[in-house]
């Protein structure tokens, strides 16, 4: 069921809805024709704690509960996915040092992450390799107390601003995950361009060759790499993408509302089409079932539930895969309007698309639901045959 807000949560929820409808939203087109974000406006994510939303309060964070990122997010992510695409990756790298990062770790970068004085850029996927991120051919040896990277990385969002990136590599055959600061030697950017979606995310190649880090600079330990502190930041990736979705399908919902009240055709309003009708419904049910589902994550994400994983990969394929299917029906609803800047949905339907495959594609969240599947078939098969026997 949705979970009922509380006053600070409602307080926010309006807070981030005015920020996005006076600084994101009407200006999220241009952002994409000129394929990055003002810096200002990523500046006063900071200032407004947007940036340092899940960094605890003792680093300087504003310690949100589970519910209230989950707000913020899918108001950011009805006004801009390229915006919500850097407050994801950011959170991730957060995420990642809050878990398994090392106190001293955290005390140098959550406060600088926690204002936006530094922007976190989480680098997995290489030229070759996506969601197989197993087969990484990155490479870190160990070498006189440091780390020495070679390697490129591809398709990383805030790649050409961020200031610290948490890169994943093997060492000894074994995943690691290290902390690696924009002005390291060795390690440079190459920003991407021409995108179908999320074309103001500043997406950028990385490459590092002869990459110098200093061995304090491994998050956790070799080994614990993309299993830990990757699943760590992932997940968090997820639950930021499957709210955002859900802020887009909303937006989806609330232009055709507008779109269908004013428009006419054959004498009369759209929204009196029963086809066009048959479409806003279906949109405003997937809609509120994403919420509920998005909702369900957030309370099992508080309490620490074990099924939080599994909760998150059905969200975020749920509200995915609903999103690309109410931005094709706004881009049908308004025709031949909906093809061209003037009207987010255009907008919408490309980014929707690419909702399906970061963070791990939806065919590897079909394959993590499913196994989940087969392993509570199993067990309540188990116990049913203890209940019988006992």
């Amino acid at each position: 069921m949705e979970m009922e807000l509380n006053a600070g949560q409602r307080e926010l929820q309006a807070e981030v809805r005015a920020f996005v409808d006076e600084h994101v939203a009407p200006f999220a087109d241009e952002f994409d024709r000129k394929e990055r974000l003002p810096e200002e406006l990523v500046r006063e994510l900071g200032a407004r704690g947007y940036l340092g939303g899940i960094v605890p309060e003792a680093y300087g964070g504003r310690g949100m509960d589970a519910l209230s990122w989950g707000l913020l997010c899918e108001q950011i992510g009805r006004g801009s996915a390229s915006l919500l695409s850097i407050l994801t990756v950011h959170s991730m790298v957060v995420q990642a040092l809050v878990k398994w990062g090392g106190e001293a770790q955290r005390s140098r970068w959550l406060p600088r992450l926690a204002t936006g004085e530094t922007l976190g850029a989480f680098a997995l996927t290489e030229p070759e390799v996506g969601s197989d991120a197993g087969s990484s051919q990155t490479a870190a040896r160990a070498e006189d107390g440091e780390y020495v990277l070679d390697g490129e990385k591809r398709w990383i969002s805030c790649g050409q601003i961020a200031g610290l990136f948490l890169v994943f590599a093997k060492v000894d055959g074994q995943s690691a995950a290290f902390l690696v600061e924009r002005d390291t030697p060795g390690f440079s950017t190459v920003p991407m361009g021409g995108l179908l979606g999320f074309r103001a995310a500043m997406l950028a190649e990385l490459h590092m060759a002869g990459c110098r880090v200093p061995e304090e600079n491994l998050v956790g330990r070799a080994g614990f790499g993309f299993s830990h502190v990757g699943g760590a930041a992932l997940d968090q990736g997820r639950y930021c993408v499957g709210w955002g979705s859900l802020g887009m399908m909303q937006g989806c919902v609330d232009a055709c509302l507008e779109y269908a009240g004013h428009r006419k055709q054959f004498g009369t309003f759209i929204k009196g089409h029963q086809l066009v009708q048959e479409m806003v419904a279906d949109m405003i049910v997937q809609t509120k079932a994403a919420r509920l589902m998005c909702h369900h994550a957030a309370s099992l994400k508080e309490r620490g539930e074990p099924s939080l994983i599994l909760e998150t990969s059905i969200a975020k394929y749920f509200t995915s895969r609903a999103t690309v299917k109410a931005a094709l029906d706004a881009v049908q609803i308004h025709g031949a309007n909906g093809c061209r800047e003037g009207y987010p949905v255009a907008r919408y339907l490309r980014d929707a698309k690419i909702l399906e495959i970061i963070e791990g594609s939806n065919q590897m969240q079909q394959i993590i639901i499913a196994k989940y599947g087969y392993q509570e078939h199993i067990l309540a098969k188990r116990k049913a045959r203890t209940d019988r026997t006992t």
